[in-house]
């Protein structure tokens, strides 16, 4: 797998460069898991820490899917990794789990997201309601929140990487 990274044009309009950004970031997270093995993608950064890159790749996907499933399109879905016992299962993985399936569910859900933003006005809100909170959001806020979400952790994925096996980069 080589991720080739895109940013988007300098004079897109604003639903190109929104989708742009967050497909860069997507990009960006792929890039970072490169080349590695399963056990090198569920190592901690650092104790007694559980982030991990193959963490991040389950925990994305859990925020694809609230924001672009549960909250944009009211769809009836559940979390993937985590439950109320361990909210933070995603981040606690075993041998057993493996990067092949964390990234093909990684990418349903982006697949799933792409689908339910097509066509939403950026302003509409949303049909569904946020689980915590209770509020709706519109589509411009919710990929404005997925841009932070990924830069964030795609700063957390670039220590992780470098201290794997010393890559670096933007």
């Amino acid at each position: 797998m080589t991720t080739e990274r895109r940013e988007p044009p300098v004079d897109a309009d604003e639903r190109a460069m929104l989708e742009g950004w967050v497909e860069y970031h997507r990009q960006t997270l792929a890039w970072k898991c490169e080349g590695l093995t399963d056990e090198q993608l569920r190592t901690a950064a650092v104790a007694p820490s559980t982030l991990s890159l193959m963490g991040l790749v389950r925990h994305m996907a859990e925020v694809e899917r609230s924001w672009y499933r549960r909250v944009l399109a009211a769809e009836d879905t559940g979390p993937i990794y985590y439950s109320d016992e361990d909210p933070e299962g995603e981040f606690r993985l075993t041998e057993a789990d493996t990067f092949a399936e964390a990234y093909a569910t990684w990418q349903a859900e982006i697949e799933a997201a792409r689908r339910n933003a097509a066509g939403v006005p950026l302003g509409e809100p949303t049909r569904g309601r946020h689980l915590r909170t209770g509020e709706r959001y519109t589509l411009r806020w919710i990929h404005t929140h997925i841009i932070e979400e990924y830069a964030r952790h795609n700063g957390h994925a670039d220590l992780i990487r470098e201290r794997l096996d010393g890559a670096t980069g933007d």
